[in-house]
């Protein structure tokens, strides 16, 4: 479903862990050439919007289903990275993992108050 030129919302990518600057640098690092920014995306609520209508900034994202969606995300990653982090032999330190998960888990504390 798209949205038409009247949604007043901001939105969130739907793969809100895949993308912002930290990501493409992950991919440009792996793979040597940067990924050109979709024109559209999907949403964490559903719709298809103009990327510039979506914003990784919890502050600026007006969209609740696309909160919540953020939200459940992050911490989703969170437990990933801790249990990631827990395991012998991990390419993750515990320390690093704990940071990360901390991260994560303060960005989804950031989409759940508004």
């Amino acid at each position: 479903m798209s949205t038409g030129p009247g949604d007043p919302h901001i939105h969130v990518d739907n793969r809100v862990l895949q993308t912002g600057a930290a990501y493409r640098n992950l991919v440009v690092a792996s793979v040597g050439s940067a990924p050109d920014a979709p024109t559209v995306v999907t949403t964490g609520c559903g719709l298809r919007v103009a990327y510039a209508m979506t914003s990784r900034r919890p502050e600026s994202v007006t969209c609740l289903p696309c909160r919540n969606h953020a939200e459940r995300e992050h911490l989703r990653f969170a437990e990933h990275v801790e249990r990631l982090g827990r395991l012998p032999g991990s390419p993750m330190a515990a320390g690093q993992a704990t940071g990360a998960a901390r991260w994560a888990r303060d960005l989804a504390t950031r989409y759940s108050s508004r």
